[in-house]
C-alpha cells in the first residue's frame, strides 16, 4: 500500500507537465452507483433508500443476454426504486460475440426490453420515465467499428429523451476506432477495475489514472469513471488456469490455491482526490460498482462508502482480545472494530506469554512458536482484507494458563 501511494504521488507530480490540458474541478463529481444486483432482497431496497441523499443516478440492471442469444431479465422492484427519487438508467449487459448478422436483432430486443420496463414505470408511479439505457458489453478491440455501427442504429432507435451510454474498456484506447464509438453517446463510463489479468490485482491507481487522462483527451464526450466498492477471491487450477471468480456467495470448486483480491477505500480516496486535483476535460462524475448492501459480504459498508464519498476516512482502531470458551483454560482470539468505517485486517497479533498454543482462522495463521517462553506466539494474516466497522471476527484459539486479556496487534 505505501508502494503505491508513493507511485500515485509520482504520477501527480508527472501530470504537472500536461496542465495545459487538465483542470481542477470546480465542482464535486457527481456520484452515481451500479445496482447489479440479480435479487432484490430488503438489504438491496433499504440500501438504495439509505443512500439515496448521496447517488444522482441509479444504474440498475435489466437484463442479459448470453452468448446463445438467451436471456435473462431483471425483476426490478419499481416502485422501490423509484419511491428514492433518484433518475434510472436501464443497463443491458451484451455476452459473446456482436457480429453484423445479429446487430438488427440484438436492436429490436433490447428495445423491447426497455419497452417494457418504461410500461412497468408508468404503471407503478404515473410521469415516472426512464433517464436512460446503458449497454455493458466487453467488446474486442479488433470489433469495434461494428459496435459503432451496433450504437449508431440502436441510437436511432432510442426516443430522444432517453440518452444513451456504454461501458468503455481500457484496453480501447489501443484502437484508432475508439472515437468512432463517441458520436450517438451521450455520456460514457470508463471502467479501471477488473480489466487485467487476475494476477496484477483488482484495481492499480496509477495505470487507473493514465488510462483516464488519456481517455479524457480522446473521446470527447462527458464520461464518467467505474470505481470499485467490493472484492472477489479468485481461485486457480493446478495448471495455472483460471478456476473461478468468487463473488457474494462462495463457490466450491476444487481449485489449488486463490487470492483475494480488492481496493482499499484509503485507496480508492487518494484516487478521488487525484482526480479532482488534476481532472481532463470531460470527466463529470464517478459510476460505483456495486451498491453496497449490509448482507454482501465481498463489499464495503455502507458507512465506508458514503465516508469515501465525503472525502475523508475517520481514523479506526482494531483490537484483539482473547474471549473465554467453555473448556477451561482454552481461548478464542477475537479482532474487534469499534469504529464507524471498515479497517484493515492487522498483519499480526501477538498473544500473550501465558499461551502455550494456538493456531489461527478465517484468514489467519500461526507464524511463530515460543521459545523457552520468550517469544509469544503470533498469528499473522494470509492475505489482505478488511473487518467491517463494529464488527467482530474470531481469529484463531489459544491454548493459555491466566494470560491477560487485550493482545498486541500490528498494523
Amino acid at each position: 500500500m505505501r508502494l503505491l501511494a508513493a507511485l500515485l504521488l509520482l504520477g501527480v507530480v508527472t501530470l504537472s507537465g500536461s496542465a495545459s490540458r487538465l483542470r481542477a474541478t470546480t465542482e464535486p463529481l457527481a456520484h452515481d452507483a451500479y445496482i447489479w444486483q440479480r435479487a432484490w432482497t430488503p438489504p438491496v431496497i433499504a440500501a438504495a433508500r439509505s443512500s439515496a441523499d448521496i447517488v444522482r443516478t441509479w444504474r440498475v440492471l435489466l437484463a442479459e443476454v448470453d452468448r446463445s442469444g438467451h436471456w435473462a431479465d431483471v425483476a426490478v422492484p419499481w416502485s422501490d426504486l423509484l419511491a428514492t427519487g433518484r433518475p434510472v438508467v436501464a443497463v443491458v449487459r451484451i455476452d459473446g460475440r456482436l457480429d453484423e448478422v445479429r446487430v438488427g436483432v440484438l436492436v429490436d430486443q433490447i428495445m423491447a426490453k426497455v419497452a417494457s420496463a418504461s410500461g412497468a414505470i408508468a404503471s407503478s408511479q404515473p410521469g415516472g420515465a426512464l433517464a436512460g439505457l446503458e449497454i455493458d458489453y466487453d467488446c474486442p478491440t479488433s470489433r469495434l467499428a461494428t459496435y459503432a455501427r451496433f450504437l449508431a442504429r440502436l441510437r436511432s432507435h432510442l426516443p430522444r429523451p432517453l440518452t444513451l451510454s456504454i461501458t468503455a474498456l481500457p484496453t480501447w484506447l489501443d484502437s484508432r476506432a475508439l472515437e468512432a464509438l463517441a458520436p450517438p453517446l451521450d455520456e460514457i463510463v470508463l471502467q479501471v477495475h477488473a480489466v487485467e489479468d487476475p494476477r496484477r490485482g483488482l484495481f492499480d491507481p496509477v495505470r487507473a489514472e493514465g488510462w483516464v487522462r488519456e481517455f479524457g483527451w480522446r473521446i470527447g464526450r462527458p464520461f464518467r469513471v467505474a470505481l470499485p466498492v467490493y472484492d472477489v477471491r479468485v481461485s486457480w487450477h493446478a495448471d495455472g488456469r483460471l478456476a473461478s471468480v468468487e463473488g457474494e456467495a462462495p463457490l466450491l470448486n476444487g481449485a489449488r490455491d486463490s487470492a483475494l483480491l480488492g481496493a482499499a477505500p484509503a485507496t480508492i480516496l487518494r484516487f478521488l482526490h487525484t482526480l479532482s486535483a488534476a481532472a481532463p476535460q470531460g470527466l463529470v462524475g464517478i459510476a460505483w460498482f456495486r451498491l453496497p448492501t449490509d448482507a454482501d459480504r465481498r463489499a464495503w459498508s455502507l458507512a465506508t462508502w458514503r465516508a469515501v464519498i465525503g472525502g475523508a476516512l475517520p481514523p479506526h482502531r482494531v483490537s484483539a482480545a482473547l474471549v473465554p470458551t467453555e473448556r477451561a483454560g482454552l481461548w478464542s482470539v477475537a479482532l474487534s472494530n469499534d469504529g464507524a468505517t471498515d479497517a484493515p485486517l492487522p498483519r499480526q497479533v501477538r498473544l500473550d506469554k501465558a499461551c502455550a498454543a494456538a493456531d489461527g482462522a478465517n484468514g489467519f495463521r500461526l507464524k511463530t512458536a515460543g521459545v523457552g517462553g520468550d517469544r509469544p506466539l503470533v498469528l499473522e494474516a494470509v492475505g489482505e482484507g478488511r473487518l467491517r466497522a463494529h464488527r467482530r471476527r474470531v481469529i484463531g484459539w489459544a491454548r493459555c494458563s491466566q494470560p491477560g486479556s487485550e493482545l498486541d496487534v500490528v498494523e
